[in-house]
């Protein structure tokens, strides 16, 4: 946990990372191949996301889910993400898994993405064949697809901090730059891919006439690319057991990977040499003493402790993660409804007549339109991440996060006052900027706050380690997690803020005025390392 050191403005905390008998080793340069293949999980991903962003509503209005129940299936998620991503991000911290700390969570948050998506695009479909009573058929049509909604909502939210905490273990500082643009980047092509998956009508193609409907073509394709993404993923860099750094037994090395450095796991001011990567025998002996200090720190763990370590935080921390909650709630304001706000706004169809009527043709065109616009938001947001790496030179992160947050703001203001087709299609690329941004911004300020934390702890060796309590797991938890605080906030408010103005436009408004607050917030408040 971090606490004042005795000068103002100084923070020093310590990282349940960090527990064990060896100081800290750089990991080695990795090639660029392998950070690619780590990236694939983002792709995969937003690819899915992309997918549930734009049929979601359609999804559940088709199946006659009632307006009262429609705020709880956004309100569920985040809830259960909010409350448990800090403790299973430190308890990722302490996994002893032979297979190494992360990679445990991502495959079994990647599968429940799987089930989830399987239950809220085909469940209806299920439903229908299994039941004929029409009252019976409606309940438990209604019930799976908020399961399967919820459960992917969960599962796809959560997963982005271990996959950030993998990146952070692994890679040296320089890779951990570059793996995050690479992030950004395939986050886009995912994204727009899924877009594009959207926007096309299956349902007057041979694929889609093969399948059923247009609901199990998408279930087709995100199973696929899902699961082909991950297996990429995992097998892209691999981790060094817990279990082997604690007991100094150096992990299995592959040429990519030698051993110890790509868990960069040390206990301050224990052992501070390891010659070529390896252990000390002497070294090692004194560590196996030290193990039963780190397994009582980590059994003494509560949520009780987790708590007062998210509550007591560094204050660079806390307002980064208040930026990024402030970013989530406009972006995730404007996203959720898009696809419904061309519908109901720009083509003025109505989604609750009958699905034979022209109003509701209508409304359905306005939503394969609007997924055209989140598939531009998705190519721009890749372009954009590619040119960030050159913008930072000139402009810095404050200037990247600043301009994100403004260029969002303001988009989205003119798609509410003036809801044209073209225009807003041409505004969707402004949502891009904002995405790329989300996506590296903040995250490129941790590994620079670790940075320099690490650099600090080498000039004060003598911490104490009982007050470790964080770790980069939780620290990329408590960051991530802020997004399904913000999806609470979107999920209460614009409902009733819908409801008072009588009308969709309200949504993207209220995108726009908080992304404009929010550029005030990233210039006043956040720290930036020079």
């Amino acid at each position: 946990m971090g606490g004042n050191s005795g000068q103002a403005g100084r923070h020093i905390y310590k990282s349940l990372a960090h527990d064990g008998p060896f100081d800290s080793v750089e990991p080695p340069k990795r090639p660029t191949s392998r950070l690619i293949m780590h990236s694939m999980a983002m792709f995969g991903r937003e690819f899915c996301y992309a997918v549930e962003a734009a049929y979601v509503t359609p999804v559940l209005l088709s199946v006659g889910l009632p307006s009262s129940l429609y705020s709880i299936v956004w309100f569920l998620s985040p809830i259960l993400g909010f409350l448990l991503q800090p403790v299973v991000g430190s308890a990722s911290d302490h996994c002893r898994s032979r297979w190494g700390r992360r990679r445990p969570y991502i495959l079994t948050l990647a599968v429940m993405m799987l089930v989830g998506m399987a239950l809220y695009l085909n469940g209806a479909t299920v439903v229908a064949a299994l039941i004929a009573n029409p009252r019976r058929k409606l309940v438990w049509a209604i019930s799976v697809t908020m399961i399967g909604v919820v459960l992917f909502d969960f599962a796809a939210d959560f997963i982005d901090g271990p996959i950030k905490a993998y990146l952070f273990d692994v890679c040296s500082h320089q890779d951990k730059e570059k793996g995050l643009h690479y992030h950004a980047l395939f986050t886009g092509f995912g994204g727009a891919l899924g877009y594009l998956l959207g926007a096309i009508d299956w349902a007057h193609l041979e694929l889609g006439r093969l399948l059923g409907t247009e609901f199990q073509v998408m279930f087709f394709f995100s199973a696929l690319v899902l699961t082909l993404c991950f297996i990429v993923h995992l097998c892209s860099i691999s981790e060094a057991p817990l279990t082997d750094v604690a007991k100094g037994i150096p992990p299995q090395q592959t040429p990519q990977d030698p051993p110890l450095s790509s868990d960069g796991m040390y206990e301050y001011g224990s052992i501070k040499k390891v010659k070529n990567g390896y252990v000390n025998p002497e070294l090692a002996m004194q560590g196996a003493k030290n193990k039963n200090h780190a397994e009582q720190t980590r059994r003494a763990m509560t949520l009780k402790s987790l708590l007062r370590a998210l509550v007591s935080m560094p204050p660079h921390y806390r307002y980064l993660c208040i930026s990024h909650l402030i970013g989530w709630t406009a972006f995730l304001s404007n996203m959720l409804f898009f696809t419904d706000f061309m519908g109901q706004i720009v083509y003025r169809g109505d989604p609750y007549s009958a699905h034979n009527s022209t109003e509701f043709l209508i409304y359905e065109r306005g939503v394969e339109v609007g997924c055209w616009g989140l598939c531009i938001n998705s190519v721009f947001s890749s372009l954009y991440s590619y040119f960030q790496k050159v913008l930072v030179s000139y402009i810095g992160l404050k200037g990247l996060y600043f301009t994100g947050y403004l260029l969002f703001g303001l988009g989205t203001g003119f798609i509410g006052l003036f809801p044209n087709v073209y225009s807003t299609l041409v505004l969707c690329s402004l949502f891009g900027v904002m995405s790329s941004t989300l996506y590296t911004v903040p995250f490129n300020l941790i590994t620079e706050y670790h940075r320099e934390e690490e650099k600090e702890r080498q000039q004060a060796p003598g911490g104490d380690p009982d007050n470790n309590v964080r770790g980069k797991g939780m620290d990329c938890a408590t960051l991530t997690c802020m997004v399904q605080l913000a999806q609470i906030l979107v999920g209460g408010g614009l409902g009733f803020l819908v409801n008072t103005a009588g009308t969709v436009v309200v949504v993207v408004i209220t995108a726009s005025a908080v992304a404009l607050i929010g550029c005030c917030f990233v210039a006043l408040f956040v720290r930036y390392v020079d």
